[in-house]
């Protein structure tokens, strides 16, 4: 039995295959610094796995990151794996070190992307504070939405195993 409740999430309307993703610029992070960089950057060079996740440090994150790490999804294909949160670049640097990540993350305090992409999850007693619904994205290189996956519970995570045979339909 978990030590947490899992709640059910509200229906929302997010972006959907067949849709353009949007276009946005944010810092995005590696293991050592940050510049900012547009998604239409990363889909101008190929299919983009764009993964958005709660704030850094809390345990879906570490979670998905652990598995998506494990998964080795871009090794050996065209392929760009990147994450999105509200966490700012400094924590964002630390979890790409502590995780042992080769991924980059985008960094979005204010939370516009995932207003943009209709995943906003508000959070209970926090007025004004909300994050990213865990949600992945894949994206060929018109940033055409391919395969989605939005969370409908927290926590939720992926069908790793169904977000991995979309990205081998590419």
């Amino acid at each position: 039995m978990p030590d947490f409740d899992v709640v059910s999430l509200p229906d929302i309307d997010h972006a959907a295959e067949g849709d353009t993703a949007p276009d946005f610029t944010r810092p995005l992070v590696n293991d050592e610094y940050w510049e900012d960089a547009s998604l239409s950057d990363l889909t101008d060079e190929g299919p983009v796995l764009l993964v958005f996740f709660t704030m850094d440090g809390a345990f879906p994150a570490t979670y998905m990151w652990n598995e998506i790490r494990d998964r080795n999804w871009d090794e050996d294909r065209d392929l760009t794996v990147v994450g999105l949160s509200i966490s700012d670049p400094y924590a964002h640097k630390q979890l790409v070190e502590e995780r042992r990540m080769d991924y980059r993350l985008f960094s979005d305090p204010q939370n516009g992307v995932a207003e943009e992409y209709g995943i906003v999850h508000d959070l209970d007693g926090m007025a004004g504070v909300s994050e990213p619904r865990p949600a992945v994205f894949l994206l060929d290189e018109d940033r055409t939405v391919e395969y989605v996956w939005v969370a409908e519970e927290w926590p939720d995570f992926p069908d790793y195993d169904e977000v991995e045979a979309a990205i081998e339909s590419q």
